[in-house]
């Protein structure tokens, strides 16, 4: 039977027994993309956005335009979003030592979780601006909103392509992509506020584009906090689900139990898990073990800490050397918890 205890966390399971670890290894980037292809293509981003911000400022300035100085805002964070990105993806790249068994990897999910808050913090700054604005609106100067906010939108197509180029499947990068994807709506809202103040002199429309991008922002703001707070909290990714992988564990010939299953994440696209497997007592474990490894690598899950033993047999204990030769045969000796301390 399948008596999957909990989605989050690893720490149980580990006090005794045989750990079997099936993975690529600590230190390896499961993406596509290397991390210096990362760092160019999101400092080539920065040069872009960092560029145009300031001239932005200026014009918005002039043109007293709430749109076009919100974006300014926007593409303020956005230039933090990246630098903030870059200094994650140095920092997880540094080798698991010391304290610090998994290296540092989740410095790209603290970045992630620092881009949503700042959108969710700058939609409520510009959302209460724009009501302002809707209220008592100030005379607006449209031709320069408008050709600032084209240029704008070249500028944000030429950022958003370059970071597009980088690894996307990490929550830190695409949280600075969704930051320059957000300024992109925020320009085009703003250059057709732009023309319709031209062609109709309502000057309310400024207020009303920065409405649309307010609510924009705060839906990629929240989505980014949701998904690098499931990885903070050690919850299961949203597409493997602990009872049914519990299930096919359990249904492996040989297995007779499968209980303190636990799947989390260690950084994006790094899923894990550990499991106390109990297997028949004429069974195998290496090879139980070596089967139950494979079916977790087709839900493309390579770091794996499995505790396999024989019904019945005593347990091993932190320290202590093995009271069974359940699983001490041609395949290697028994270990104890202490020989696989990170």
């Amino acid at each position: 039977m399948s008596t999957p205890k909990d989605e989050h966390g690893h720490g149980q399971g580990r006090g005794h027994g045989d750990h079997s670890h099936g993975e690529t290894g600590h230190g390896d980037r499961s993406h596509g993309v290397s991390a210096d292809a990362d760092r160019r293509w999101l400092s080539l981003a920065l040069a872009l956005i960092g560029g145009f911000m300031a001239v932005e400022v200026v014009i918005g300035l002039i043109a007293r335009s709430l749109a076009l100085i919100s974006d300014a805002a926007h593409m303020l964070t956005d230039a933090a979003s990246i630098v903030l990105a870059l200094i994650a993806i140095r920092l997880a790249a540094r080798p698991a030592q010391g304290r610090y068994t998994y290296g540092l990897k989740r410095a790209e999910i603290l970045s992630a979780q620092a881009n949503g808050l700042s959108l969710v913090i700058l939609a409520g700054w510009l959302g209460y601006e724009s009501v302002r604005r809707l209220i008592d609106p100030p005379e607006v100067h449209g031709w320069l909103v408008v050709v600032t906010a084209l240029t704008g939108v070249a500028i944000n197509i030429a950022a958003a392509w370059a970071i597009s180029k980088a690894n996307r499947t990490s929550l830190n990068v695409e949280g600075a992509f969704q930051h320059i994807l957000n300024d992109l709506y925020a320009f085009i809202a703003t250059a057709i506020a732009g023309l319709v103040m031209v062609l109709t002199g309502f000057d309310r429309a400024d207020g009303i584009a920065t409405l649309i991008v307010v609510a924009l922002m705060l839906k990629a703001g929240i989505g980014l906090l949701r998904d690098s707070g499931r990885v903070l909290l050690e919850a299961a990714p949203a597409d493997l689900h602990p009872d049914a992988i519990g299930d096919q564990l359990a249904g492996v010939p040989g297995v007779v139990e499968v209980h303190d299953l636990h799947v989390w994440t260690i950084t994006s696209g790094q899923p894990a898990l550990s499991a106390h497997v109990l297997v028949d007592p004429g069974r195998d474990c290496h090879a139980v073990r070596g089967q139950l490894e494979t079916l977790l690598r087709g839900h493309q899950i390579s770091h794996t800490t499995l505790q396999v033993d024989h019904v019945g047999d005593d347990l091993l204990t932190i320290g202590q050397q093995a009271t069974a030769p359940h699983c001490d045969d041609a395949h290697g000796p028994v270990h104890s918890a202490e020989d696989h301390a990170h």
